[in-house]
């Protein structure tokens, strides 16, 4: 095989089918085992976790001590073998379906606004069928961001033009995307987005200058959005004050920080929190690090960060292996999603940041943010796979793939 063929492969339809071979033989790349072996990790813990925070709620709640794990249980059970579907599909199959996909979040989204959609903590962004609840916008963030990598690697030999590298991955994409979610006034996730397309465009290797713009742009809009909302403003401001009004918006923030100063260095002892017997709201969901504080410790959740950290570095090894710029865009935009929004939901809970309500990553109880991330580790493996595959064929075709930056720019 030529080192032409080596670049091109995967991208014919005769790479579009994985074989046997091929799968058994990236499934044992250590990239690739390292991704499974950490989500699986997050996971675990977080059941753990959602059966001791839970338990008190979901007995008050007429579901018995073991109703909130045996529902994230579920969705746990749904969500690991779609990871594991969507492990297994060759990338070039989201390079195909990423209109759709962008197109059926939208369509879900859009559902918030019908006698489906319903209102929680004044955010109407989640529907409800029967005893069944979902929160759209979290399909959107994955069919978002894919969309991105595919619209930034068929725009790839104009990129360096602020104008190909912002339309339409910002206007109208991200823009329209965002803005059907903002309507239902969850800022928090908005934010969470707009991360995630900013690192996608990074990653993929937008221009400064665009990246600039994008920056500049999405900064204003965060301040005319805060300002012209009461209840954002007093969180901000509360946050500022350091959360003084003890019986209004600083009740949550501040049982969080009791929580985590009564764990001390190893912890309460798991399922011994008094903060969940509901003085802490949402203990098992935004909150749930506070918990993790106070019963395992600052051992306990240094080891939560460390895990975060570790996968941090997993996946800038997978975007550096990656095969082009979709590769890099779509699992960058990901690391960003996942990784960034722990970052921000331990930041609120240490009070570095204001309340955003947005949850932990992995570990929260939610089964559509829950499902919706494992799909999106599928897709990062699914990558990492197609990486492990193209530096094999590079091998075989004795090139040798010089050293190059994570961000590869034009």
């Amino acid at each position: 095989m030529s080192a032409g063929q080596a670049e091109s492969g995967g991208r014919g339809s005769g790479f579009a089918r994985i074989n046997l071979g091929s799968v058994l033989r990236t499934g044992t790349d250590r990239t690739v085992i390292a991704l499974y072996t950490i989500t699986f990790l997050l996971v675990g813990f977080g059941l753990i976790m959602v059966l001791s925070s839970s338990s008190i709620t979901s007995y008050l709640n007429d579901q018995g001590f073991f109703g909130g794990f045996w529902k994230q249980a579920t969705f746990a059970l749904i969500g690991l073998p779609m990871m594991l579907l969507a492990a297994a599909m060759p990338i070039d199959f989201w390079k195909k379906w990423a209109w759709w996909l962008l197109g059926l979040g939208l369509f879900l989204q859009l559902l918030v606004f019908t006698p489906l959609g319903i209102e929680v903590y004044g955010n109407r962004n989640w529907i409800q069928i029967g005893s069944f609840g979902a929160q759209p916008s979290e399909a959107l963030k994955l069919a978002l961001v894919v969309w991105v990598g595919t619209v930034l690697l068929r725009k790839e030999p104009l990129l360096g033009d602020m104008k190909h590298e912002l339309i339409p991955v910002v206007i109208p994409g991200a823009l329209l995307a965002l803005g059907v979610v903002l309507l239902g006034k969850d800022l928090g996730t908005v934010l969470i987005m707009a991360g995630m397309v900013f690192g996608a465009m990074y990653f993929g290797g937008v221009s400064w200058k665009s990246l600039a713009v994008t920056a500049a742009g999405g900064l204003l809009a965060v301040v005319f959005f805060v300002v012209t909302s009461q209840n954002r403003l007093d969180r901000l401001f509360g946050h500022a004050a350091g959360n003084a009004d003890y019986s209004g918006l600083g009740w949550q923030p501040l049982h969080g920080r009791w929580a985590l100063a009564g764990g001390g260095l190893f912890g309460v002892g798991l399922g011994s929190s008094k903060a969940k017997w509901s003085w802490l709201p949402a203990a098992d969901n935004d909150y749930i690090f506070a918990i993790i504080g106070e019963e395992l410790g600052l051992i306990g959740a240094l080891l939560v960060i460390a895990m975060f950290v570790a996968l941090t570095i997993v996946m800038l090894r997978v975007i550096s292996r990656a095969r082009d710029r979709f590769g890099k865009a779509v699992v960058g935009g990901i690391l960003v999603w996942i990784v960034g929004q722990a970052l921000v939901n331990i930041g609120v809970v240490l009070e570095v940041l204001p309340v955003l309500g947005v949850p932990l990553p992995l570990i929260s109880s939610g089964g559509t943010a829950l499902i919706a991330c494992l799909a999106a580790m599928g897709v990062v493996i699914s990558i990492a796979r197609d990486g492990a595959l193209y530096q094999a064929e590079l091998a075989a075709a004795g090139v040798s793939r010089p050293k190059e930056r994570i961000r590869n720019t034009r």
